[in-house]
């Protein structure tokens, strides 16, 4: 299965949205927060399944979970923003969080800086910003193949 991953969109898609019709064989998209408007206007263009969650600039949207949990192939992903677990200060709340859980794989955003890092069996993997990138780190996305393993990709929008 190939799942695009992306975070703090902003508001500022079109480019995006051009960068992902190219990418073969999507089947799924995630978004982890900071603009869920964006949400819908993707899953109107891209014709493409699409589960968000809410960030800390989606204060409008009442309806959409801050944190979500979901299998594939197999594997316990958990998704979410990562303010409520201070991502800005380091990992270590996410680390636990997952332990707690028993997940294989976590999804966040909020920094605007990419990370893909395995950790005690856990792939802690944080797409950067695709528009408004910190911290030195380019314009990215990320892409998750899941067959019998998680293989992710950080994907560089630089132009």
């Amino acid at each position: 299965m190939r799942i695009v991953v992306l975070s703090d969109t902003h508001g500022n898609i079109d480019f995006v949205i051009k960068e992902i019709k190219k990418i073969e064989n999507v089947d799924l998209l995630l978004h982890l927060g900071d603009y869920s408007k964006d949400v819908d206007k993707m899953r109107e263009i891209l014709k493409v399944d699409i589960i968000n969650v809410k960030g800390n600039c989606d204060f409008y949207d009442y309806s959409t979970k801050e944190e979500e949990i979901i299998q594939i192939e197999g594997k316990k992903i958990l998704l979410t923003h990562g303010h409520r677990y201070n991502v800005k200060f380091g990992i270590n709340n996410l680390y636990y969080r997952s332990k707690e859980l028993g997940i294989d794989v976590v999804l966040f955003g909020h920094s605007h800086v990419p990370v893909l890092l395995k950790h005690d069996g856990v792939l802690f993997f944080n797409p950067g910003s695709p528009t408004h990138p910190r911290g030195g780190s380019s314009r990215s996305y990320g892409i998750l193949d899941i067959d019998d393993e998680v293989k992710p990709i950080l994907c560089d929008l630089s132009l």
